[in-house]
């Protein structure tokens, strides 16, 4: 019976733990936080993604399909809430047209169940009373859920089935003995046939206790909410998403009714000034430092250098976040917007040319398996990131 480490407790380490155990392996999970989803799988909008914006074919189209099915049955059999609050993709002006035609392509060659293409504004008003727009998609089954509980659960199982979970274990060395891989935190030493990290936030620094190429480099970004005022959150009654800019991995700000009936408005995309900074007041030099002197951040700045500034004005400046989200609600008014709830950081993945990887990135260093990108709807398709990383990476030692 094989022995597979897993470094990281989120929902995709623990989707790929409880995945393992359920096979027979002996499944240890190395967690570095005092508890599971303390990072990006704890801090999003508990959307559960139905595929409307993921390229044709790509990875995050073909496990983000298979992925929500897999979701909503794991939230069925374990008496989790699940709620299709439905999703409108809404353009606001004829400039956007033709983008929200490219939105409805991907999502009929992704098999988005249901969707409709809406160019009646009196239907639009149907779905959402308050949202203006000219034409919009209708995704009627995308759900939210909460990450966090779905997360413990799977841990659950992981334990029933054998395995451990170690919290307060930070994985500081990799190191390979006669094929198999040691493992070393500051209160324990194992040694195991297979490791698969999935670190997010740390997946390059844990990739280089390997020896594995420095490239993809994690750059943070902090998405901040605004939580909409409990007697206006009848503005909206699911989800109201912006036409995304093909150009940026971001979908920008937008309304969304989460799973315990509060509603919240973002996120932004602005720079973290360290990889676990969720606000402007946590910040590290020394993560600052190896940001800038990556070869990808200056060609990354010159492009997008635009962009950055108008984020990180409105992260500064409520009137500019509160504009950007009133295109979509007149009648919001500022004090609707009642204060920042908590904001998450994305572990997005760069090239040494500053390009943005947009797709799901796994590289194999021996025994070990390292997710390098995992972005969103990485939570979607937990579970079945876990099937295609068995199937793909470890067959053998799933045997």
């Amino acid at each position: 019976m094989a022995k597979i480490g897993i470094v990281g407790g989120g929902i995709v380490g623990v989707a790929l733990a409880r995945a393992l155990s359920s096979r027979g392996a002996e499944v240890v999970v190395f967690e570095k936080e005092t508890r599971l989803s303390q990072h990006q799988t704890g801090h999003n909008s508990g959307v559960v993604h139905a595929g409307l914006y993921y390229k044709p074919g790509s990875l995050k189209a073909t496990l983000c399909a298979a992925g929500r099915v897999s979701i909503r049955q794991f939230c069925e059999a374990k008496g989790l809430p699940y709620r299709e609050v439905g999703k409108l993709v809404v353009a606001v002006d004829e400039t956007e047209l033709d983008a929200l035609a490219e939105i409805e392509r991907r999502s009929t060659l992704n098999g988005v169940p249901d969707l409709a293409r809406i160019d009646d504004v009196a239907r639009l008003r149907e779905i959402e009373p308050h949202v203006a727009g000219i034409a919009a998609v209708h995704s009627p089954h995308t759900a939210v859920v909460d990450y966090a509980s779905i997360t413990e659960a799977m841990a659950q199982d992981v334990r029933a089935a054998g395995g451990q979970i170690r919290l307060g274990h930070e994985v500081t060395g990799l190191r390979l003995e006669s094929g198999r891989v040691r493992v070393s935190t500051p209160v324990s030493q194992d040694v195991v046939d297979r490791v698969i990290v999935c670190a997010g936030l740390q997946s390059d620094v844990v990739a280089k206790l390997i020896g594995a190429d420095a490239s993809p480099k994690i750059l943070p970004f902090r998405g901040e909410y605004w939580e909409l005022a409990p007697e206006r959150t009848g503005l909206v009654n699911g989800m109201i998403y912006p036409v995304p800019d093909p150009r940026f991995p971001f979908l920008g700000v937008h309304f969304t009714r989460g799973v315990y009936d509060n509603v919240h408005v973002g996120p932004n995309a602005v720079p973290a000034l360290a990889r676990e900074g969720y606000d402007w007041l946590q910040w590290s030099v020394k993560d600052t430092w190896e940001s800038l002197r990556w070869p990808g951040a200056w060609p990354l700045a010159k492009q997008h250098w635009r962009m950055g500034v108008d984020e990180i004005s409105a992260s500064l400046i409520k009137p500019l976040y509160y504009r950007k989200a009133r295109r979509f609600i007149p009648e919001l008014k500022s004090s609707d917007l009642t204060h920042k709830s908590a904001a998450g950081v994305r572990a997005q993945a760069w090239g040494r040319a500053g390009e943005l990887l947009d797709d799901f990135a796994v590289d194999q260093v021996g025994p070990v398996t390292v997710l390098r990108n995992a972005p969103s709807p990485a939570a979607t398709s937990s579970i079945a990131i876990a099937e295609y990383v068995l199937e793909h990476y470890l067959s053998k030692a799933a045997a």
